[in-house]
């Protein structure tokens, strides 16, 4: 990482999130669990390449993938803590079933349980009704 683009203080990170929407607190608590899932299965593979080859940069690179992972896990607690305790909110994290969908696990449309194949029929029925419509966070 550069010397010159440090990363936001975890005060900071949590001074923004009291100005975000309930939804806008859990879609980045999605975003990210799914940017430490990628970084994981990223540092899986750097580690092997590695220890085959004895490759230094490679290793640098998974201790500061590591530093970033912990980073994003230390602000995922931080919007949990501002849902539960600062606003009072039970934690109900949606954001966390839209990943799965995206990974392909069995979810739920109006209740029913439903495998991928169904939910993107429903989810693209959804968007052509609302093509119009410009709703939602925009990051």
């Amino acid at each position: 990482m550069s010397a010159e683009a440090l990363p936001i203080t975890p005060a900071r990170f949590a001074a923004a999130l009291q100005d975000l929407p309930i939804s806008s607190l859990y879609a980045k608590h999605a975003e990210l669990s799914n940017q430490i899932t990628h970084l994981e299965s990223s540092n899986k593979q750097l580690e092997d390449f590695a220890r085959e080859n004895d490759d230094r940069d490679c290793y640098e690179a998974l201790l500061e993938n590591r530093q970033v992972m912990r980073r994003f896990s230390e602000r995922k607690d931080l919007i949990k803590k501002e849902v539960e305790e600062v606003r009072g909110l039970p934690w109900m994290p949606q954001g966390e079933e839209e990943i799965r969908k995206e990974e392909g696990d069995v979810g739920r449309v109006n209740g029913a349980v439903v495998g991928q194949e169904r939910r993107n029929g429903v989810e693209a029925g959804a968007e052509s009704r609302n093509a119009d419509e410009e709703e939602g966070v925009f990051l």
